[in-house]
C-alpha cells in the first residue's frame, strides 16, 4: 500500500491528511484481533486462526481496488476489513514458535519469521512499482498479491499444523528434538499415540498474573514505543524519498526496497548471534537481550536524526537509511522473544498483549505524520526527532524492565 498510495493520491488528488486517513484506517481494524488470536492460538493451536486471517485479508486486498473506485469511505472500510484479518498474524507466529522450536532455536526462528515478512515486503515494493508505473496501472499491484495470498492460503491449509505431533512427516527423532525442553522424550510405543491423540489445550489464561509482572511490561511498552517510528518508516518512507529527495515515481519502490534487503541480511546474523551468545558463550540471557535492544534502537534513531542534515543527495539519504535499517533489526531478538523466555505456554496471549499496544500509537503516528506534513510544508525533520524519541524510550523502558526468567508457567 505504500507504494500503491504514491499512484492513488497522484490520480485522486488527495493530500497527506487524506493519505493518512487511508494507511492509518488499516490499524483499526488490526487492534481487534491481536489479542484474541493470540489466546485462540494458544488455547487450539494457531493454524486454523492464522488460515482465517490470511483468507480475510486476502479477499479485502482483491477488492480494495473496486472500493477505490466507489468512494473514500468505502476504502477505509475495506481498509479496516483488512487489517482485521492481517491482526492474527503474529500472535499466531508466537504462540507456533513456542510449539514447533526448542528454546535454544527460538531467538534463530523468530528472526528467520520476522526477516521472511521484510523479505516479502522487500520484493514486493520493486514489483509494486513496476505493476503501479504499468499499462495495467495501480490496480493491478492490489490483484497480484491477492492471487499470491489465496495461493498461500491452499497451501497453508493442507500443509500447516499447529503441532508437530500434527505433520505425518515428522520423525520420532525430530520430535523429541523439538520437545527437548520437556521432561522426558516419548518412547516408541507411544509415539503413534501421542502424535495422533494427545492435545494440550490451556483453558485458562492467568491475566491478573500476567499484568502484575514488570517483565511483561517491558515487553508491552517495547513494542508500543517501537510501534511509531516503525509504522511510519513502512508506510511513509516511499513517500519521504518521493517528496524529499524527488525520486522518480518509477524508482521508488527500489530506494525502499534495499534498506530491508539489509534488515534482512542482518537480521538473520543477530538471531543467531543471540542463540551463539547464550548457548555457547554462556552469556546470560538478559544480557544477550539488553544489548541487542540498544544496537537496534539507538541505530535507527541516530540514522534519522542524520538523514535530513547530512544527506544532500538521494543515495546519502538512502545509505544513511539503510545503514540505520541494519542496526534496526537487532531489535528483533528482544521485544520479539521475551515472551518465550518469561512465559512460553502464554506466549501468543501476550505477544497479542504486546501488538494491541503497538496498534495504538500506530494508528496516531500514521495519521498525524500527514497532519505534521501538512501543516509545516513538508518539514520531514519533524517526524524523525519524534521517531528517535519513540526508540529511545522503547529502550528506556525495555532495558530496565526486561526479565529472561519462566515467571509464569
Amino acid at each position: 500500500m505504500s507504494i500503491a498510495i504514491v499512484y492513488m493520491a497522484k490520480e485522486f488528488n488527495w493530500n497527506h491528511i487524506t493519505q493518512g486517513y487511508v494507511l492509518s484506517s488499516f490499524y483499526i481494524g488490526y487492534l481487534t484481533t491481536q489479542v484474541i488470536a493470540g489466546v485462540l492460538a494458544d488455547k487450539f493451536g494457531g493454524r486454523r486462526i492464522l488460515g482465517i486471517g490470511a483468507a480475510t485479508w486476502t479477499l479485502f486486498t482483491l477488492l480494495t481496488p473496486f472500493s477505490t473506485r466507489i468512494n473514500i469511505y468505502c476504502l477505509i472500510l475495506c481498509r479496516i476489513c483488512l487489517g482485521i484479518g492481517e491482526g492474527v498474524m503474529f500472535p499466531c507466529i508466537s504462540s507456533l514458535i513456542t510449539k514447533w522450536f526448542p528454546p535454544k532455536e527460538r531467538s534463530r526462528a523468530t528472526s528467520a519469521i520476522i526477516v521472511s515478512v521484510f523479505i516479502g515486503m522487500a520484493i514486493a515494493l520493486p514489483i509494486s512499482n513496476m505493476l503501479g508505473s504499468s499499462q495495467f496501472g495501480w490496480e493491478s499491484i492490489f490483484w497480484v498479491f491477492a492471487i499470491v495470498g489465496f495461493i498461500w492460503s491452499i497451501i497453508w491449509h493442507f500443509y500447516g499444523k499447529s503441532y508437530p505431533r500434527d505433520y505425518s512427516g515428522i520423525s520420532k527423532e525430530e520430535l523429541d528434538w523439538i520437545l527437548e525442553d520437556k521432561s522426558s522424550s516419548y518412547s516408541e510405543d507411544n509415539f503413534k499415540r501421542y502424535q495422533s491423540d494427545s492435545r494440550e489445550y490451556i483453558y485458562k489464561i492467568p491475566w491478573k498474573l500476567i499484568f502484575s509482572r514488570r517483565e511483561v511490561w517491558a515487553i508491552l511498552f517495547g513494542h508500543f514505543f517501537n510501534a511509531w517510528g516503525f509504522v511510519i518508516l513502512q508506510n511513509w518512507l516511499p513517500i519521504f524519498f518521493y517528496e524529499y529527495f524527488h525520486v522518480d515515481i518509477n524508482l521508488i519502490g527500489y530506494y525502499t526496497a534495499l534498506p530491508y534487503f539489509l534488515y534482512i541480511i542482518l537480521g538473520f546474523i543477530s538471531g543467531y548471534i543471540s542463540d551463539y551468545a547464550i548457548y555457547q558463550l554462556k552469556i546470560r540471557v538478559l544480557n544477550v537481550r539488553r544489548s541487542v535492544n540498544l544496537i537496534g534502537s539507538l541505530g535507527i534513531s541516530i540514522s534519522l536524526l542524520l538523514v535530513t542534515y547530512l544527506a544532500k543527495t538521494s543515495l546519502q539519504g538512502l545509505l544513511i537509511i539503510t545503514i540505520g535499517f541494519a542496526l534496526y533489526s537487532f531489535i528483533i531478538p528482544s521485544i520479539n522473544i521475551s515472551q518465550m523466555d518469561i512465559a512460553p505456554k502464554y506466549s501468543g496471549a501476550i505477544f497479542g498483549l504486546a501488538t494491541t499496544c503497538a496498534v495504538v500509537p500506530s494508528f496516531f503516528a500514521v495519521e498525524l505524520t500527514g497532519w505534521i506534513l501538512e501543516i509545516t510544508g513538508n518539514d520531514w525533520s519533524i517526524i524523525w526527532y519524534i521517531c528517535s524519541l519513540f526508540y529511545i524510550f522503547e529502550a528506556l523502558f525495555y532495558v530496565c524492565l526486561v526479565g529472561d526468567e519462566i515467571i509464569i508457567d
